[in-house]
């Protein structure tokens, strides 16, 4: 199947959606990854016959043999990405056609078959389309996780041959359950989150069940959210359990920690750093340490910081905690370049203000 090459994907009617007035109810305060819409699309792989049997159908628990190669050697990776309601009554995607190539570079990463874009892109819309009453008005959107894993029944240590597509979806609403203007962040010295050569490049579940740990260390420690330092030599920051970071000084510049095989490449990341080129801003992607932050923090040179990804989208950073102490950036809260691209960002994302990038993919 080529890249470009359509799927025809079979429609599988629901016998008893959610009634719209449940529905209703369930949208008014969704939280994060709880609510989930009333259908699902698979597409199946078999080395034998390639990408076939594409459907969309009721969502319903999977039948999995318990010797499936994903429950013993983890080949499964995902994705993340929203569909938001524009003032017209449609909907939108933010970059998917970025979401498709990092699902690839990931598939090529845990050895899996790549699925071809189209297919990708197809699979969210058509999911999009058929669940469209799950989207919440306001601030809400609907998150759609696509995601893959081996089915091969076999418990040899080798690239399975048979695998799984599926694109489920949630109603949403805030990521983080904090009525604070920021959040804190806990810096792990025992735990890392990749190393050179690893897998942190790639969106797989493996990476983020090894943050599990560091994570429960930060909740523990009063923190909202852990911050992952380098393998090498534990001095450098590299990114957050889920997100990227940012940091904004007193000369009104940005740095971010460069992408090289650790990091997960961000499309919020990546978007944050064309808007703020475009706004004039001086952007670095350089090395930041952890004694840098702090000392920077003290004097007053860093003025903001901030976590970005497609959940949390951009969340300011106010109070870093660790074993040697506890500083504060800024004043603790959020900050007016932080608080500006956010506000371009998500306009753009929905729909409120012109797209000069051609990010926007209308769905309907």
């Amino acid at each position: 199947m080529s890249k470009t090459q359509s799927l025809s994907f079979a429609r599988v009617p629901h016998p008893s959606p959610t009634p719209a007035d449940k529905r209703a109810e369930l949208l008014k305060n969704p939280g994060f990854g709880r609510v989930f819409s009333d259908h699902m699309v698979t597409i199946r792989y078999s080395d034998s016959r390639g990408w076939h049997d594409a459907r969309i159908e009721p969502r319903a628990p999977i039948s999995m043999d318990p010797a499936a190669a994903v429950l013993h050697y983890a080949q499964e990776i995902f994705e993340g990405l929203k569909a938001y309601r524009t003032a017209d009554g449609g909907a939108t995607l933010f970059r998917p056609e970025e979401n498709a190539r990092r699902f690839q570079r990931s598939a090529e990463r845990l050895a899996m078959p790549v699925l071809p874009e189209k297919a990708f892109l197809d699979a969210c819309d058509l999911l999009v389309s058929t669940d469209r009453a799950w989207i919440p008005d306001g601030d809400g959107s609907l998150y759609l996780r696509p995601f893959m894993f081996a089915t091969e029944v076999f418990l040899g240590v080798k690239p399975s041959s048979d695998y799984l597509f599926m694109v489920i979806a949630s109603s949403v609403g805030a990521y983080f359950k904090t009525d604070a203007p920021a959040v804190s962040v806990w810096v792990s010295t025992d735990y890392t989150r990749a190393a050179p050569g690893g897998t942190g490049v790639a969106k797989c579940g493996g990476n983020y069940a090894a943050s599990l740990l560091a994570q429960a260390e930060a909740t523990r420690h009063g923190c909202d959210q852990v911050v992952f330092l380098d393998a090498k030599e534990q001095r450098w920051v590299e990114e957050l359990g889920g997100m990227n970071v940012f940091f904004i000084f007193d000369d009104g510049s940005l740095s971010t920690p460069p992408l090289g095989g650790t990091i997960l490449p961000g499309i919020t990341r990546s978007s944050l750093i064309t808007l703020a080129k475009d706004k004039g801003l001086e952007i670095r992607e350089e090395r930041y340490s952890i004694d840098q932050w702090r000392s920077d923090a003290g004097t007053g040179r860093l003025r903001e910081a901030f976590a970005c990804g497609t959940a949390a989208v951009v969340t300011p950073i106010g109070t870093v905690r660790s074993k040697d102490g506890e500083f504060r950036i800024g004043n603790g809260g959020s900050g007016a370049k932080t608080e500006e691209l956010k506000a371009t960002l998500v306009g753009i994302q929905r729909g409120r203000t012109p797209d000069p990038y051609g990010w926007i993919h209308k769905v309907f």
